[in-house]
């Protein structure tokens, strides 16, 4: 069964949602779907379509958490497949709730953050990494900009929503910079036929500061205070 969420509070319509809903094991769980179309490219650390590339839509999925399969790209290729999406997308997971998300928007930048800080921690800490997509919690952050960035600046952008989802934790009162499985997706615009893209999107650039302002309050607002 699948509900169309309202648009976005205060944003400018580019990401809006759509609600699926499924049984998994006798669960009900749901995801967000966000089909962007064409005319995007997206640079993420999902576990389906990561990298940089021209991407038509993200599925936010919500997993049990009790997870344990070792197959998380095929299985959101599949859940893809269900809501009725085809072509290049990126798929990320989650055993937050996602119907609890929140946005945010800023000067035409808009994000989409779900969050689950039952795990969570410093990024740098003693020992091996040891954590997979099976561990519960996650805080996912989903960007939209309505311009052309440079490959540079889509990494740049990444770096900035990861400060920014930094500051917002920090502020809220959490001792940690996220959680082992924390994922990230920045959609910008493909550009026109001669247009270079804007080359920067750290925190002081017009669109890094706008996407951080985003980003921030969205966290803030998703994240339960501790």
């Amino acid at each position: 069964m699948t509900a169309v969420l309202p648009p976005p509070r205060a944003t400018g319509g580019l990401l809006r949602l759509r609600r699926q809903d499924r049984v998994e094991d006798g669960e009900r769980l749901h995801s967000l779907l966000w089909v962007a179309g064409p005319g995007w490219r997206m640079i993420s650390s999902a576990v389906l379509g990561g990298g940089i590339g021209e991407r038509a839509w993200v599925l936010n999925a919500q997993v049990s958490h009790g997870y344990r399969r070792t197959d998380p790209g095929r299985h959101l290729a599949g859940l893809a497949l269900g809501a009725g999406v085809r072509g290049p997308g990126v798929g990320l997971m989650t055993a937050a709730d996602v119907s609890a998300y929140a946005c945010a928007a800023d000067g035409g930048a808009e994000a989409v953050v779900t969050s689950g800080v039952h795990v969570r921690g410093w990024a740098a800490c003693p020992g091996e990494g040891t954590a997979g997509p099976e561990a519960p919690g996650t805080i996912n952050i989903v960007v939209a900009l309505p311009v052309a960035l440079t490959d540079a600046a889509l990494v740049n952008a990444v770096a900035t929503a990861t400060e920014a989802k930094v500051q917002a934790l920090v502020e809220a009162g959490y001792d940690c910079s996220g959680t082992p499985t924390d994922a990230v997706c920045v959609a910008a615009r493909v550009p026109s036929p001669g247009e270079a893209g804007h080359a920067f999107a750290g925190p002081r650039s017009l669109w890094g500061a706008r996407l951080a302002r985003a980003v921030h309050r969205a966290v803030r607002e998703a994240t339960p205070v501790p």
